[in-house]
């Protein structure tokens, strides 16, 4: 764990009448998404001057989150969001420890004279944070966020709101207790969650029995049509091209989950999601047990993550990309020759 602030340090950082500003990634997930509206209704609740920013539009799915509709978005709001970014005292950046993570807003913060505190649990934070509160061993930075209001001493004051938005944060990010959180103290916290009264069962729902017609046909299409499985290399990759997307009425979200099916498949060890936009192709790898794609993109596709979920960058055609991918994973072929056991 790399945490380089004190409870007493916050405090003082937080006094006096300071503007805050709360961030978060592009493309925001449900751990971006929950750790940001759990932090908004904490300081909300200590009567904060606190506005919170995401660079892009959020899936619909979370809309039902209370506050969500206080999110600012940077592509619906520019104005408005460089002379909030310009006026904050303090910027909290949320899920995520580099700048390039939050897109068209990366040089505002940058550049911005504001106090910055990093809360994240992804690996190689880099520099230009103020304060880092990051560490891999979390769940998630939903988790984090509960700890750093329990440090605060103010743990009387998560409500349902925080709770509902800090579980959230947990659930989606762990795969619904399913991966990344090996630990006990993440389940006494979703148990602490609970206790403020949120019902875990009907926010399941919420999030993963909430999704559009249009969202399960891309699903069913991707598994059928654009799935492909390299069997030596214990691969699978699932490709999307812009017609694809378009031909299904995308939006934000409908793709989130997409790349951990054909881990289902026995024997194969890595997913790969593979989606073309305007000007690149994203690129998003899972794994299981010990194979750190992280490592994979981070020295062959522009991106990183954690050891089991990462993610990066293509600059050439699908075609290419996808040759790319196989080559790459020939080169990993004796490493990804294994099978999970208890």
């Amino acid at each position: 764990m790399f945490l380089d602030i004190k409870p007493d340090v916050i405090k003082s950082l937080l006094s006096g009448d300071k503007k805050i500003v709360l961030t978060s990634h592009m493309n925001p997930d449900g751990d971006a998404v929950g750790a940001t509206l759990g932090l908004l209704h904490f300081f909300t609740k200590k009567n904060m001057h606190v506005n919170a920013i995401l660079p892009n539009e959020f899936p619909a799915f979370y809309k039902w989150l209370p506050g969500s509709d206080k999110i600012l978005i940077f592509e619906q709001h520019p104005k408005k969001v460089k002379r909030l970014i310009k006026e904050a005292d303090i910027i909290f950046s949320l899920d995520y420890n580099a700048f390039n993570r939050v897109g068209q807003i990366a040089d505002l913060l940058k550049n911005s004279s504001a106090k910055k505190i990093m809360i994240d649990h992804h690996p190689n934070p880099e520099e230009g944070f103020d304060y880092y509160i990051s560490t891999v061993e979390t769940s998630s930075t939903g988790e984090l966020v509960y700890d750093f209001i329990v440090q605060l001493g103010d743990k009387n004051l998560v409500d349902e709101k925080i709770a509902a938005a800090l579980y959230v944060s947990i659930m989606t990010d762990t795969g619904s207790f399913s991966f990344s959180c090996n630990n006990p103290k993440t389940y006494r916290i979703a148990a602490d969650l609970i206790e403020k009264g949120i019902d875990a069962s009907k926010i399941h729902k919420l999030v993963y029995d909430n999704y559009s017609e249009d969202r399960l046909r891309l699903l069913g299409f991707a598994l059928s049509e654009r799935m492909i499985v390299w069997n030596d290399l214990h691969t699978a990759v699932i490709y999307l091209t812009k017609n694809d997307l378009k031909k299904f009425n995308y939006k934000v979200g409908d793709t989130e989950g997409l790349v951990n099916y054909p881990l289902s498949i026995y024997n194969i060890n890595v997913s790969v999601l593979v989606t073309e936009k305007d000007k690149k192709i994203r690129l998003s790898f899972r794994s299981k047990g010990e194979f750190a794609v992280n490592k994979v993109v981070s020295k062959y596709f522009e991106g990183g993550g954690h050891k089991n979920a990462a993610g990066g960058y293509s600059y050439v055609s699908m075609e290419k990309t996808l040759e790319n991918i196989k080559s790459v994973m020939e080169r990993y072929k004796n490493e990804l020759d294994y099978q999970i056991e208890y």
